[in-house]
């Protein structure tokens, strides 16, 4: 069985937002709202700056708060990790977005209906494509795959290169890893 994962790699990142871009063009995401954003966040004091571009989206949790506060069981994980929405038995209650300590559910403005992330599940994954972020990223800060897959590109960098998980202390067990920047400010 699959197991999907990403990281963000925030040494290759130049925070261009292509991938924000792709996910709002494939998933038609109206203005105002976004499934994924990368932030910028400057750290120290000329000459000892330090840029960081930090990837905001859903984390896909293994242990999903979102999930469990469900009333209705729209929101759901996949068997391949992917948590989704029902939308047909969504009440739009707003638990989710409640419950999200990622701060990755949104209301969208013109259907009332709550959206997120789905790591291009229905539209890109179930035709064996990459999700959308990914296809366009210019440096390859994204690499997206199963981590079951001892030979996937994933498997792979996860044995050669230290990832941290956001807000670990939350012990959602998120799917969505980071490599965290090493370059700039004074540990160089």
């Amino acid at each position: 069985m699959k197991k999907y994962m990403m990281i963000h790699d925030e040494n290759l990142c130049i925070g261009c937002q292509a991938c924000s871009v792709a996910c709002r063009s494939e998933n038609g995401v109206p203005n105002g709202v976004y499934r994924l954003q990368v932030h910028s966040k400057m750290i120290g004091e000329f000459p000892n700056l330090k840029l960081d571009f930090i990837r905001q989206s859903c984390v896909m949790c293994e242990d999903s708060p979102c999930v469990d506060v469900c009333p209705t069981g729209a929101s759901f994980k996949t068997k391949e990790g992917v948590t989704l929405l029902d939308h047909r038995i969504c009440v739009s209650c707003k638990y989710c977005i409640l419950a999200c300590p990622y701060d990755a559910r949104f209301v969208e403005p013109k259907t009332g209906e709550i959206g997120k992330c789905t790591f291009c599940y229905e539209n890109r994954l179930s035709k064996d494509k990459q999700p959308a972020c990914v296809s366009v990223c210019p440096t390859d800060a994204l690499v997206f795959g199963d981590t079951n897959d001892e030979n996937s590109e994933i498997s792979k960098l996860m044995k050669n290169k230290k990832v941290y998980l956001p807000k670990a202390e939350f012990k959602t067990h998120p799917q969505l890893a980071m490599i965290a920047n090493r370059k700039g400010g004074s540990h160089e």
